[in-house]
């Protein structure tokens, strides 16, 4: 096991109609002025903006507003947001809605006390030393940004999709209602599903050797996940699943999940799929995030599984009761050609990906990148973009060069 650090300071709500309780549990820590940041409509077309305006008010927190943050979130928005929060001299940023809107909102309260322009710190110009509180009202369990030190901000001016990682990210407080995701269309509850899915697959591949306690949590929120999932897409009204939903959601992106799994020097995992999902959204920013993982980390898993097949197999058998025949034990009369050991874990491996990618098109994913209207003569565009955020050689499961990138693009077309 690595050594580590686990800081995790968010207080967390959660529960049935936590949502009227956001001003109280915000006044209680003492905020006074709060700039509200949401989405492009859904918050206010399900009356949840009105509940939280109205809970804050009952509480006597004064509140602006800022709307319309757009998917894959952008710079100028972000801008406006600081400016915004510095002319009304907003305490804490509360941002109602999924990841765009707390991204954007992590953004907006890092910049607010900054002199430079904020993109300086996605584009690696300035390291932020302050910021302003966070306060998340959360109604998209996907991101796990209500408690993550991460915040992704796009540029669609410089065509680039950037993060940024700091302790400064954390939010102080969380208000999660299940209830709230009732109401969330199918596409992006599996979208969802697959994020987090990835962000705990990004920290069991992280090239680094078991560790057997992360690993049973991390393996546990998985099939956690893949138990409710279905059941949500069948009665998107099933309150525990929609719970069991969110709360994963949540610990599978606050550094929980990879716990000395940490790489010496790096971050905690691996985050590959992420970054060459980051190029796809950037350049295309209808591309949901989500839904540009389940084609991304399945190709990846495929191309570099034999770097440590070991992990491979423990992750086939304790999420999907996968592993490699053995004929001394089974029965293989119906097989015509010999099984050597490296053909059993070679099929083993497979079933595992294969199983993996079956469940995320079962819920509505994508397969292949052509279904986004993706064709090889796009994936030399994404490559500049790539190279600014990952450089020529990154990756700590297998180390791999912008070659490679294009080469498992490919591979998902």
């Amino acid at each position: 096991m690595n050594d580590f650090r686990f800081y995790s300071p968010t207080r967390f709500v959660f529960g049935r109609g936590v949502t009227d309780r956001a001003g109280d549990e915000i006044a209680k820590l003492g905020f006074k002025r709060a700039l509200l940041v949401f989405g492009q409509g859904s918050v206010v077309r399900t009356g949840t903006l009105d509940r939280v305006k109205a809970s804050l008010d009952a509480a006597g927190v004064a509140h602006a507003e800022l709307g319309g943050v757009r998917p894959n979130p952008e710079i100028t928005s972000v801008r406006e947001g600081i400016a915004l929060a510095r002319e009304f001299e907003a305490d804490i940023v509360v941002p109602v809605g999924g990841g765009s809107a707390m991204d954007a909102a992590k953004a907006i309260a890092l910049g607010a006390v900054y002199d430079g322009d904020a993109w300086d710190f996605w584009r690696k110009r300035a390291t932020p030393t302050d910021h302003l509180p966070l306060a998340c009202v959360v109604t998209i369990p996907a991101s796990g940004s209500e408690a993550s030190n991460s915040c992704v901000i796009s540029n669609d001016e410089e065509h680039l999709k950037c993060g940024l990682n700091t302790d400064l990210n954390r939010p102080v407080l969380a208000i999660m209602d299940p209830e709230l995701t009732f109401t969330l269309p199918p596409y992006q509850t599996a979208a969802g599903v697959t994020d987090m899915i990835a962000h705990i697959m990004e920290r069991f591949f992280s090239g680094q050797p078991a560790v057997d306690v992360t690993d049973n949590i991390a393996c546990g929120m998985i099939r956690a996940v893949m138990d409710a999932a279905p059941r949500v897409m069948e009665d998107p009204k099933d309150y525990d699943a929609r719970a069991n939903i969110m709360w994963v959601g949540t610990l599978a992106h606050n550094g929980l999940a990879g716990l000395g799994l940490g790489v010496p020097g790096g971050r905690d995992g691996d985050w590959t799929c992420h970054g060459l999902e980051h190029e796809l959204s950037a350049f295309d920013p209808k591309i949901t995030h989500g839904a540009g993982l389940a084609v991304i980390f399945p190709a990846w898993m495929r191309y570099v599984w034999r770097e440590h097949p070991e992990r491979f197999l423990a992750f086939g058998e304790q999420v999907f009761g996968i592993e490699p025949v053995d004929p001394a034990v089974d029965d293989l009369s119906d097989i015509d050609e010999e099984i050597t050991p490296e053909r059993a874990v070679e099929d083993a491996v497979e079933a595992t990906i294969d199983e993996l990618q079956d469940f995320f098109v079962s819920l509505g994913m994508p397969r292949t990148l052509s279904e986004f209207g993706m064709t090889e003569d796009d994936i030399e565009k994404l490559m500049p973009g790539l190279s600014i955020n990952r450089g020529e050689l990154f990756g700590s499961f297998k180390k791999l060069t912008l070659d490679d990138a294009r080469a498992i693009y490919r591979s998902a077309l």
